[in-house]
This record gives structure tokens, C-alpha cells and sequence, in this order.
């Protein structure tokens, strides 16, 4: 394998932060988890994050939520617009309802507090590289409370969605949109973990969503 295809399979991630020492603390801690991560770029603002996300197109971004000039909610719909592929991971010091329910429905996959662990960043920023919306439970509760209490009383839960389903498959919906993961899923409904991840390709196609937030949005809204 030459030195080139073993670069354009590292999972290449962009850091979007304005404090200089979470960023480069970022950069250095994330390439000690493993070989797999190319850092390709840090942003000290939201329109830095916008100039390199369209000059790396990087396979993550780790965004800031605060930062001078264009904050990282409206930086996060901006590049998806253009490039819808990019996964972002929200990593910030808040916790507000407003700001999770803002950062999920700018198109995050997923939300983390800046006092998380590394190896949880780096499994989150693998996670959603592969596909998976990483919401933890609690956080995946709270946006779904949202959409309710923003939904119309008396306005049904989108039941022509959950029609198209099997009873199996309207059973690992009901998990995969309170956060649960694969392997959560496999343990609760006795099925294996590639079973699982069948099953949520199925469902993810037949609702016509890309993902897990995607379908928990379809579902209740």
C-alpha cells in the first residue's frame, strides 16, 4: 500500500475552537488515541471553520459553539449546506436546552461537554464517521422533549412513518430514538450487533433519513 492510500483512509478531522490551548490540546490528545486520525486543520473562529472545511472537506469536525465572528450553530448550518457529508460533533462548555436543541437541529451528530474524556471525543468522532448519531441517552431525551413540546397539541407522532416499519423494526426505533446504541439495542432485543446494524440500514432507508437524529426528528415531528 503506498503512503498515499494509507492518508485517504485515516479519518480526517478538523478542530474548530477559539482558545488556542483546548485546540492544540485537542490536536495533540487525538493523535495519541491512534493512527487512524489525520488532524488536517484548526479554526480559531466560525468563518475559519467554513475557509477550511472547504479546503480539507475533512470527515469531522469538532465545533465550538462560542467563537468570534460567526458562531459555531450558524458555521455548522453553513457547511452542511455546501458539503451535507461533513459530521459534526458540537464540543462545548454549555449545556442549555436552547443550545442542544439549536446545534442538533443545525444538522450536529452529536453533542459533547468539553470535561468529557478523550477516548470518549475519539469514540464519538468514530462513531459518527461510521454512520451513527452519538447522542447519549440524556441528551437524546431532551431533544425528543422538545419536538414534543414544540409539536401542535393533538398533532399525531407521524404514524404513516412507523406503517412502513415491522413490528421488529418499530421496536429498535423506539430505542435508537432514545439514544440507545447497537449494541444496547442487540442486548435489550437479544440480537446480535450486525443484526441491529442491518435493521437500522432498513429503517434509515425507509424513512428516507441519512440518520439517527435525522429519523428521531422524522419520527416525533
Amino acid at each position: 500500500m503506498t503512503e498515499q492510500a494509507e492518508l485517504t483512509e485515516k479519518l480526517r478531522v478538523l478542530i474548530a475552537e477559539d482558545q488556542t490551548l483546548i485546540r492544540e490540546g485537542l490536536v495533540t490528545l487525538l493523535a495519541q488515541q491512534n493512527d487512524d486520525f489525520e488532524i488536517v486543520g484548526g479554526a480559531a473562529d466560525g468563518e475559519q471553520a467554513i475557509e477550511l472545511a472547504r479546503r480539507y472537506r475533512p470527515d469531522v469536525i469538532l465545533m465550538d459553539l462560542q467563537m468570534p465572528r460567526i458562531d459555531g450553530i450558524v458555521a455548522t448550518r453553513r457547511i452542511l449546506r455546501e458539503f451535507p457529508n461533513i459530521n459534526i460533533v458540537v464540543l462545548t462548555t454549555f449545556e442549555t436546552d436552547d443550545l442542544i436543541f439549536e446545534a442538533i437541529s443545525a444538522g450536529a451528530k452529536a453533542y459533547l461537554l468539553k470535561d468529557a474524556r478523550i477516548d470518549e471525543i475519539a469514540a464519538t468522532v468514530r462513531a459518527v464517521r461510521n454512520g451513527q448519531s452519538a447522542l447519549s441517552p440524556t441528551v437524546a431525551a431532551r431533544i425528543l422533549d422538545e419536538f414534543k413540546r414544540l409539536r401542535p397539541r393533538g398533532t399525531p407522532a407521524s404514524p404513516p412513518v412507523r406503517d412502513t416499519l415491522t413490528e421488529r423494526e418499530n421496536a429498535i426505533l423506539n430505542l435508537i430514538i432514545v439514544g440507545k446504541s447497537n449494541r444496547d439495542i442487540g442486548r435489550q432485543l437479544h440480537l446480535a450487533e450486525g443484526t441491529v446494524k442491518n435493521y437500522v440500514s432498513t429503517i434509515l432507508d425507509k424513512c428516507g433519513v441519512r440518520n439517527r437524529t435525522e429519523l428521531a426528528i422524522k419520527t416525533i415531528n
